[in-house]
């Protein structure tokens, strides 16, 4: 069952008339099984006040409520996790995905001497370009958007959109291809190995700018040759200027570009939290609920956001923190937690410690400090991230723990009877790709979309939308 979720921030209940509570439920419902394959939609306001330039119509049904057999309750839970980036620790998606964007771009014209042609051209002229959630098909050039079955919806090669023949000249009449298919049934396989070759999704807004670099990247390769290629070799060059801006050393090293820019000028780049986030921890905390944090970023790294958008005490608003934990592998694989004194490795730990941070380590082994804070044999255990892949379908697939997605795009989109109030909405929400959720020019779901009702308990756009709530409080 997943909920799809969209908070309107309360300071601007009185002065928006608009503002809406919009609830998205699994209802086995009679009357619901023409509208979005049997979910159905309730909103606190009649439907034509919803933005239907954005809404298709399988979203108008407003007369079925959510079964509260259904509902949700963050209270219901006796441990809660969090992802940090993108979850706990908000950015100012446009400074960073343009940051990001120039590094990547300097490292290939750089380090591999790429014409800077088409990458150097402001980010601006193709804004419209990127969005999160793009599939690579790294050998052909091509940027794809796929359904929940891997069949293949649209797509470019570079930056040029390909028509309905060129689709076909490339994965045949039905439009599919093996290994989207294969990632559509279970994206982990395509993680690692060589499939991971040949297709690579871009997740959240780390790598969303990866998108743009790779088609104009094409665009070039292109032009110098005259023609298409029948194989490109970009990604792997791509991949390493990933590798050369996130490495876990730049950060204390000072030897990134992006790092750098981050030390130096933190508010351009990370959202402090609001009281009231604040606040919501620390109520959930005086519940006794065991709250814990697993995130990818190393120690520094962490220690420095969550300073900057929590404050320099964060760390006692956790039991227990987990750095650098490679998800998804965190939670299918078996590797031991290491130990830290400030930000330095020290030795494998088999006993975690209440107030601890450690590196890398494991679900089962998680699973066991759980159960011990919480002093219950099977504690009911929630973690809540945007990562569709490392922190929802991985979780919900292979532990035995409820998953929140975190989805900025509900939104950006005002999509799902939420109104548009998302300041970085000009690059989220794409034309030329449509809408994160279903086909531009028809409604046919994403994988995205998918993901999330399959695996999601409940879809929010942030915590901040549901710190403006009591703790209690059912959606």
């Amino acid at each position: 069952m997943c909920v799809l979720i969209s908070l309107r921030n309360q300071a601007f209940v009185s002065s928006m008339p608009n503002a809406v509570v919009m609830v998205v439920g699994k209802i086995r419902h009679k009357l619901a099984s023409s509208c979005f394959d049997s979910k159905c939609f309730y909103s606190s306001r009649p439907v034509q006040n919803i933005q239907k330039s954005r809404v298709p119509k399988m979203f108008e049904c407003s007369n079925l409520k959510v079964n509260s057999k259904e509902s949700f309750k963050f209270l219901d839970y006796d441990c809660l996790g969090f992802d940090l980036d993108n979850t706990i620790c908000r950015y100012k998606v446009s400074n960073m995905v343009k940051l990001e964007y120039k590094c990547l771009a300097n490292f290939l014209i750089k380090e591999r001497g790429y014409s800077g042609v088409h990458l150097n051209r402001p980010i601006e002229e193709h804004i419209d370009f990127m969005i999160k959630g793009l599939i690579l098909d790294v050998e052909r050039g091509n940027l794809l958007r796929i359904a929940p079955d891997g069949h293949i919806l649209h797509g470019t090669h570079g930056t040029k959109k390909l028509d309905d023949n060129e689709l076909t000249s490339y994965y045949g009449t039905e439009c599919r291809w093996e290994t989207t298919t294969l990632f559509s049934q279970n994206p982990l396989k395509t993680w690692n190995g060589p499939y991971s070759k040949v297709v690579r999704p871009l997740l959240d807004y780390f790598d969303m700018p990866a998108g743009l670099i790779f088609a104009r990247a094409v665009d070039t390769i292109d032009e110098e040759n005259g023609c298409k290629l029948e194989k490109y070799n970009i990604y792997s060059d791509i991949l390493d200027a990933l590798q050369d801006m996130f490495h876990k050393d730049n950060f204390s090293k000072n030897t990134s570009e992006y790092f750098t820019a981050i030390k130096e000028h933190p508010s351009d780049y990370i959202q402090k939290c609001s009281a009231n986030m604040m606040d919501w921890l620390v109520s959930l905390k005086k519940q006794k609920k065991v709250l814990f944090l697993i995130t990818g970023s190393h120690v520094d790294f962490a220690s420095f956001t969550s300073t900057h958008c929590m404050g320099p005490n964060w760390k006692d608003l956790f039991d227990i923190v987990i750095c650098f934990a490679k998800k998804p592998g965190f939670f299918t694989d078996n590797r031991p937690f290491i130990g830290v004194e400030g930000f330095k490795e020290t030795e494998e730990v088999t006993d975690l410690q209440t107030n601890g941070v450690y590196l890398n380590g494991n679900w089962a082994g998680m699973h066991k400090f759980l159960q011990q804070a919480s002093k219950k044999n099977n504690p009911k255990v929630l973690y809540v991230g945007d990562n569709l892949i490392q922190d929802v379908y991985t979780p919900a697939v292979n532990t035995t723990c409820d998953v929140v997605a975190v989805c900025e795009e509900l939104e950006a989109e005002g999509i799902f009877g939420h109104s548009k109030n998302h300041t970085d909405q000009d690059l989220l929400v794409s034309n030329i790709w449509g809408s994160y959720f279903h086909r531009v020019d028809e409604f046919k779901e994403t994988i995205w979309c998918g993901f999330i009702k399959k695996h999601a308990k409940l879809c929010i756009p942030s915590l901040e939308y549901v710190a403006q709530h009591q703790i209690d409080h059912e959606f």
